[in-house]
């Protein structure tokens, strides 16, 4: 049994230091919005499951073999002999700016299949279901597993965390707002930036967006604010924390950052306050590194932003 599982696609990532068209050398990784969660999770100390779909191809492969060397169980994951791994390109434009290029259509991950869940719970109900709204913008049979997973944890009472993570490349606002309403009934903890809250919310929602989610069922409204912080709405009312403050240095990945850190101090059995600090702390540690999940801190690096600068730590 896992404290968490996951399902999602990851992609072979290449990150370029320059404009793309100029050409120049690209570092190799791999990236994905629901493994960057269950790395960071992992290496806070919780067991976590990645039902995800591969190519089977060397690409795939890297995508394994990486989640494994970061303590990830990826037992429930498939390899798709008829579709290749897909890719994303990372083009840091502006000291500020980072354009991504997205080469996934048709990919292994956008054809995920309902039985890999089945497959995923056989081997033990988690504690916590996490998805987020990027998988079933992919295509009909990853929409479909999500919605499985989603009837798996309402029979095994396991939790259900949705990240939404809108993504307009893939699907328009109206399709996401259709899908994610119905799974609205299925979610105890929902995480989303200020400007994603509506697709969440019925037409014609008179009171605030976190009300109205709190009317709908939501146990926890968290709404990541950036620079800002965070702040969670709950029935005890809306708590604020506000952000760390690091020398930024990339923010791709701190969303998913933020929410392995919110999971992680749930799992613990953490209060409101607890889950805010231990979130917006993981998020710093992602926004202060490069890469999509490489600066994740472990339990026993938490503390570390509390150091002055230019602390060595012997």
């Amino acid at each position: 049994m896992s404290d968490v599982l996951t399902l999602g696609e990851t992609m072979v990532a290449l990150r370029g230091s320059g404009p793309l068209k100029l050409g120049g050398s690209l570092d190799l990784s791999v990236a994905g919005a629901e493994s960057n969660v269950a790395i960071g999770l992992s290496r806070l100390g919780h067991t976590v499951r990645w039902a995800g779909a591969v190519g089977d191809d060397e690409a795939g492969e890297l995508v394994l073999r990486t989640l494994r060397a970061e303590g990830v169980d990826v037992t429930a994951a498939t390899r798709d002999a008829e579709a290749p791994t897909g890719l994303i390109l990372f083009e840091p434009r502006l000291p500020e700016v980072t354009r991504v290029h997205y080469y996934r259509a048709g990919s292994a991950g956008s054809r995920l299949a309902p039985d890999a869940v089945d497959a995923a719970f056989a081997a033990g109900a988690p504690r916590v279901l996490h998805l987020t709204g990027i998988t079933p913008a992919l295509g009909p049979s990853a929409a479909e597993a999500c919605r499985r997973a989603l009837r798996l944890a309402r029979e095994h009472d396991t939790q259900v965390c949705l990240d939404v993570n809108f993504r307009s490349r893939l699907w328009s606002s109206e399709q996401a707002a259709t899908e994610l309403r119905a799974w609205l009934p299925y979610v105890d903890v929902l995480i989303a930036s200020d400007d994603e809250l509506p697709l969440c919310l019925p037409s014609g929602a008179a009171t605030t967006p976190e009300q109205v989610l709190l009317d709908e069922g939501i146990r926890e409204a968290v709404v990541k604010l950036g620079a800002q912080g965070a702040t969670v709405h709950s029935a005890e009312g809306p708590l604020h924390s506000p952000a760390r403050e690091v020398r930024a240095v990339d923010a791709v990945g701190a969303g998913d950052a933020f929410v392995a850190g919110y999971l992680s101090a749930l799992l613990d059995g953490a209060d409101l306050s607890t889950r805010l600090d231990r979130a917006v702390t993981t998020g710093a540690f992602a926004v202060a590194s490069r890469g999509d999940w490489e600066g994740a801190p472990t339990r026993a690096e938490l503390g570390l932003l509390k150091a002055g600068p230019g602390t060595v730590v012997r």
